[in-house]
């Protein structure tokens, strides 16, 4: 089939080379001319896994262009995938869906189906469809699809090919058939409903696993007052099949483009409705005040963190992508900084970007060692592989005062009891194998 995508992203830009590795021809369409300038050199302007690699393995039925005119005119299928930030209040920027819908309603020339992928609050395909009936210059037969995407930073190409699942929202059996021909070739399940349910299907999911997070969380910190482990706590929940042991891990918050964004979306979309969604707007909350847990626990060391050395491992909001989107780093940074604290960063591929915020108050560093060498205290905010793998008695060897304050959980503690430092992570017992400073 011939499909054209709006949008160059994560969600545009991976379901692009995963439709054309199962066979379409695809044409990506984006306002960014420097985006599409290093995509047509065969380059991928995200870092994601495998996705520069089906790039080039696919490139024959493969087309990035700004022209959308060309690019609309004649296709198949047109799938919406730009972006929904976050507004001041929480809701959706919906300004850029309608705004390509607009575009495609100018420029089609032959029947075709929009399928929304963008992330949209309930009953926004409906605008969709009223804004591209209002603005048709041709005489043609369009109907308007609902396609959330569940993929994940990190493992996005992995997690389009191999989904769980495909949910496709529609309002006759004609844009089901037209769907079913565009997936059909990677074999997995469908779930087909209505367009309104196909949107908050995407929503359910996102903010019940931000829910298990925070929860999760919560968990933790409780188990520090009371002299829990979390991670034991943890296996004893996962092993529950009604629980699973998915998106149970301890930690300093989740961040990225979707879960914090998601959740204060459905709230304001319940407020907006006068209904209050106690347990998402819990969540929020949860989630704000543990990405600053790592700055509580320091302060029970250090009054305040001017003149220190600061190390810190981790500045992506996961590991896998360069995304630095809600990533726990943008909220604990600007404090140290604000405090008068020397910051030297790592990140295997996080660092670019992180300059275009800092480029001179932080030392960026190439490897661990150099980062944590003379410091008086270490953050980790992501946990790296790297940083998993690293040799735990470098701490004690290399810093000032080895002083870890571990917000995603990276040692085991058996090893660490034995190495000469200060261990602080989340939902466990302290470590302390100095004199008290």
């Amino acid at each position: 089939m011939k499909i054209s995508i709006a949008g160059t992203g994560y969600v545009g830009l991976v379901t692009a080379v995963c439709l054309a590795e199962i066979g379409h021809n695809v044409t990506c369409v984006d306002i960014d001319e420097k985006k599409i300038g290093i995509l047509n050199e065969g380059r991928s302007p995200i870092y994601e896994p495998g996705l520069e690699e089906l790039m080039v393995k696919n490139k024959e039925r493969l087309t990035f262009t700004t022209d959308y005119k060309n690019a609309y005119k004649d296709t198949d299928v047109i799938f919406i995938a730009v972006g929904t930030p976050e507004k001041k209040d929480g809701s959706a920027n919906l300004q850029y869906v309608f705004g390509v819908t607009k575009q495609i309603a100018e420029s089609i020339q032959q029947d075709c189906i929009i399928v929304v992928k963008s992330t949209v609050p309930v009953g926004t395909n409906d605008k969709v469809e009223r804004v591209l009936r209002e603005n048709l210059k041709k005489d043609v037969h369009v109907e308007v699809a609902s396609n959330p995407e569940f993929l994940s930073q990190g493992t996005a190409v992995k997690d389009t090919l191999n989904a769980n699942r495909i949910v496709i929202g529609v309002e006759t059996k004609y844009a089901e058939e037209v769907l079913r021909k565009v997936y059909d070739g990677f074999g997995l399940p469908y779930v087909i409903t209505d367009r309104r349910s196909a949107e908050m299907i995407k929503y359910a999911s996102n903010d019940f696993l931000a829910l298990k997070i925070s929860y999760i969380n919560e968990i933790a910190n409780l188990c520090e007052i009371v002299g829990a482990n979390i991670e034991d706590v943890a296996k004893g929940m996962g092993m529950d099949p009604r629980i699973g042991d998915k998106f149970l891990k301890a930690g300093i918050g989740y961040g990225g483009s979707c879960f914090p964004k998601d959740t204060k979306a459905l709230n304001w979309l319940a407020n907006f409705n006068d209904y209050e969604l106690k347990t998402i707007k819990a969540a929020i909350e949860v989630n704000e005040n543990q990405k600053i847990k790592l700055i509580k626990k320091a302060r029970k060391y250090y009054d305040n963190f001017s003149g220190l050395n600061v190390a810190v491992l981790g500045l992506t909001f996961k590991p896998g992508t360069d995304d630095l989107r809600e990533a726990p780093s943008l909220q604990n940074i600007p404090i140290l900084l604000e405090d008068g604290a020397n910051i030297k960063a790592w990140d295997p591929v996080g660092i670019e970007n992180y300059k275009k915020i800092y480029p001179k108050e932080i030392k960026y560093c190439n490897t661990i060692e150099e980062t944590i060498k003379g410091a008086d205290i270490c953050f980790i905010f992501t946990e790296w592989p790297e940083i998993n793998k690293f040799d735990i008695s470098l701490f004690s060897k290399l810093m000032k005062y080895p002083l870890i304050l571990d917000g995603r959980n990276c040692y085991d503690l058996e090893k660490v009891k034995k190495a000469k430092i200060i261990y602080e992570s989340v939902g466990r017992n302290t470590v302390n194998n100095l004199l008290e400073k």
